[in-house]
């Protein structure tokens, strides 16, 4: 198969060949081509390294049908489940358990294994796993916090099986009881203090740095924990929620902007951007975390934490692209290239001779509004709602096509990128 005359994400034009998956030229080819994507733009597919598809446990929320599907359609091609599930992923039999649900993916995926005062990490590092995450004495799900003795000693034996540590970093001890007594849609970024975010990121770094452990914030929330990050040389990502929303837009969202780390001000919102612009943040990744709407219309302290992400991520990223405020390049790197770099993917993120051939074709010129009606994941719903993004017409797996605009999807060829 040839792709003639693709803009690729640095400017230039290229045929691009594929033959059984993978890449195999890149250049000015000429010859005949099976796809013209004159004025259109080739992209790597994306690599989401933080999801929550739910299965086993919460299947009404979503799936991994249903969210591989989304991720398919949002331009993404490899995906990263993290483990508070149900059960959680602790142990090597629920290793293998989420991995049958996995079999029904459509994007090639990973595994994150969990920790908790009952996990089994003999059998759960004799699994492919993808990393350990997202741990921390701070508890993101209800029932996956730890201490920090145990934080400890997991940090150790994923430095002796060359694993890298996921963390959410917020240090409980400095959320604000006082918000407590509110009931406005802003007490719970009231509640849980940005101040918070920083010195648990110190604390995890300076762990990782005994055990000479990989270190990766998950969903960093405010300058002062990317700048941390940074600081300790630990790698970090930053998802669209806290990219695009803040405070600001909590009189509008209510409930529905309910998440883990919570929004922040504006003013830290714009500091994380000029962040993610600059090359401070390393990834962007979704923390795709859906609810059904009826589990999100509750009270600010009722409403689960977590808003879906997957099918817009790469779309309003391409957007900003579009208007010039990152770079194509830029976007690449936050979700595809650097990635794969970070996560020891080497077949994956590039456009290049031997990769993976894992890409999405779309129409810069062609952006549309996002509607929560019009995706694919089973919630239904979006924090974006009303936002332009660049949707790919088309969605490619190790050459075969996963998503049509026009056609739909695949059939499920996902596979565990660490197998």
């Amino acid at each position: 198969m040839r792709i003639g005359n693709a803009t690729l994400p640095d400017g230039t034009t290229a045929d691009v060949e594929v033959e059984d998956g993978t890449i195999t030229a890149v250049g000015d080819l000429g010859g005949e081509y099976d796809v013209d994507a004159t004025g259109k733009l080739l992209f790597p597919g994306a690599i989401d390294a933080h999801v929550h598809f739910r299965q086993p446990g919460y299947g009404h929320k979503e799936t991994w049908e249903t969210g591989s599907q989304s991720a398919a359609a949002g331009g993404v091609t490899t995906v990263v489940d993290q483990p508070n599930t149900s059960p959680p992923t602790t142990t090597g039999d629920a290793f293998d358990q989420k991995a049958a649900f996995a079999d029904q993916s459509i994007v090639d995926w990973g595994i994150n294994g969990g920790v908790t005062e009952d996990w089994d990490p003999e059998s759960l590092f004799a699994r492919p796993l993808f990393a350990l995450g997202e741990v921390f004495l701070a508890d993101s799900t209800g029932d996956m916090g730890i201490e920090a003795d145990l934080f400890a000693e997991a940090v150790e034996l994923a430095g002796q099986h060359d694993v890298t540590v996921t963390v959410h970093a917020e240090d409980a001890d400095l959320f604000d009881e006082s918000a407590t007594e509110r009931d406005d849609a802003d007490a719970w970024s009231a509640y849980r203090a940005a101040e918070a975010e920083a010195a648990a990121v110190e604390r995890a770094c300076e762990v990782g740095a005994e055990f000479e452990t990989d270190i990766h914030i998950a969903h960093t929330s405010t300058p002062e924990g990317v700048d941390a990050a940074a600081a300790a040389g630990a790698t970090c990502e930053v998802t669209p929620h806290h990219l695009f929303l803040s405070r600001d837009d909590l009189p509008e969202l209510g409930t529905f902007g309910r998440m883990n780390p919570p929004l922040r001000s504006e003013e830290r919102r714009e500091a994380v951007f000029e962040r993610v612009a600059d090359g401070t943040v390393d990834i962007v990744a979704t923390d795709h975390a859906p609810h059904t709407r009826e589990e999100k219309d509750a009270s600010i302290w009722d409403a689960p934490s977590g808003v879906p992400g997957v099918e817009t991520m790469v779309p309003l990223l391409l957007e900003e692209a579009r208007k010039g405020t990152l770079s194509y390049e830029r976007v690449r790197d936050l979700v595809a290239a650097n990635p794969a770099a970070i996560f020891d993917l080497p077949e994956k993120g590039r456009i290049q001779e031997g990769m993976d051939a894992d890409l999405a074709l779309y129409d810069t010129d062609e952006p549309r509004a996002i509607r929560g009606e019009d995706l694919h994941s089973n919630c239904g719903w979006t924090p974006f709602e009303g936002k332009q993004g660049v949707f790919p017409e088309w969605t490619m797996l190790r050459g075969e096509v996963v998503w049509d605009a026009e056609d739909g999807f695949g059939e499920a060829a996902g596979q565990n990128v660490r197998e």
